[in-house]
């Protein structure tokens, strides 16, 4: 009998996550590595999960699961910095009729939904332990873990994220870089007549903004010119984030007013990466943020992971045979779809550094969405 071939999976975000669930409903062994001993299972605030990424959620089997802990809509609403309502738009199913153009929900929900997932398809799961050793040859990998074990794979899949030791370790030199900004989130309550997202650009702030993430439940955020990250006291984040949003109107002042807890307000920097060149060394190969990260202007970061992971794993399971060719597909399949998301997204936050005034941010969301809708 065929022994199934031998899948290292290092990372369990949304993309480590996502292949591990397709790998192993092919029939492929997989051993999934996270760093994390919690499995990064309570870290941030919300997600937008927009239709491309709610496809391919589909897929894994957990559609159900998101859709009820989550917070659907179909429109976007620009509004001036007093709450006044500009301009609203229906969203584009960049994912198809048959779903949502938009789900708003809390980010530890969509993670224990497919920790759940991982789990229940029987992926071998190591927490708290990474890959401190690749050593390749032309038809698999030996890898030393950090808790002294030694394994050999057929492949290596890479999604240890934007800071991934891996894609260092191959020799892949791209390392992220800042845009520019910084984002302000938190975790609130929803006012009542909070039903989508709204977006102000302008105030005190580049962006202020909402999603809702569940019947009761919203995550806020507002963007900045970015700072030196040790020069902001963690114990002043709650008030770093009123100074900025109390500026605002319409929902903003009832937002405002759960903005007490530093602890539960993150600070991030927007940064950019794509690496341009082959996402592979052999067979050690790139997904996710690992291999490309926008700042989230569109919301499209973990929808890009996902994708990743859905494609990849149909390359695989349909291929004999896993060889540069394949990889290079890889690549190329994936980098025309990646990359004009990453430089609408660094695009649309340029605009506001440089204050471009008639800048066509509807205009150019639009037409990145518009490509979305094509399958990936």
């Amino acid at each position: 009998m065929t022994q199934p071939r031998t899948v290292l999976v290092i990372g369990g975000g949304a993309a480590g996550n996502a292949v591990t669930i397709l790998l192993r409903r092919a029939g492929l062994t997989v051993d999934l590595i996270e760093a994390r001993d919690d499995w990064n299972a309570t870290a941030g605030s919300g997600i937008t999960l927009q239709g491309n990424a709610l496809r391919v959620l589909r897929e894994l089997g957990v559609w159900e699961q998101v859709e009820a802990s989550g917070f659907g809509f179909g429109s976007v609403g620009i509004t001036a910095p007093d709450g006044t309502v500009l301009h609203a738009q229906d969203d584009l199913r960049t994912g198809g009729d048959d779903l949502p153009a938009t789900v708003g929900m809390q980010r530890p929900r969509l993670q224990q939904i497919l920790i759940d997932a991982v789990r229940a398809g029987g992926a071998t799961i190591r927490l708290g332990t990474t890959a401190e050793i690749l050593d390749q040859d032309a038809d698999g990998v030996c890898v030393r873990l950090s808790d002294g074990t030694e394994h050999r794979y057929d492949l290596v899949i890479a999604a240890d994220g934007l800071g991934s030791s891996t894609r260092a370790a191959i020799g892949i030199v791209d390392k992220p870089e800042p845009t520019g900004m910084a984002i302000w989130r938190i975790a609130a309550p929803r006012p009542a007549g909070v039903t989508r997202t709204d977006l102000a650009y302008g105030g005190p702030a580049y962006i202020a903004g909402y999603c809702p993430t569940s019947d009761t439940t919203l995550y806020a955020y507002v963007v900045e010119a970015n700072r030196d990250r040790a020069s902001i006291p963690p114990e002043s984040y709650a008030d770093e984030m009123r100074h900025l949003t109390r500026h605002y109107g319409g929902f903003w002042p009832e937002i405002t007013e759960h903005i007490t807890d530093p602890a539960k307000v993150n600070y991030t920097w927007f940064d950019r990466l794509l690496v341009e060149g082959s996402w592979h060394r052999g067979r050690v190969v790139l997904v996710g943020d690992a291999a490309h990260c926008c700042p989230p202007t569109l919301a499209q970061g973990a929808a890009l992971s996902l994708e990743d992971a859905w494609v990849l794993a149909r390359m695989l399971t349909e291929s004999d045979t896993w060889d540069d060719a394949l990889f290079q597909a890889y690549h190329a399949r994936r980098i025309a779809r990646v990359r004009p998301v990453v430089e609408a997204s660094v695009q649309i936050g340029r605009w506001q550094l440089d204050g471009v005034r008639d800048a066509d941010v509807p205009g150019l969301m639009a037409r990145t969405m518009t490509m979305l809708r094509e399958l990936p």
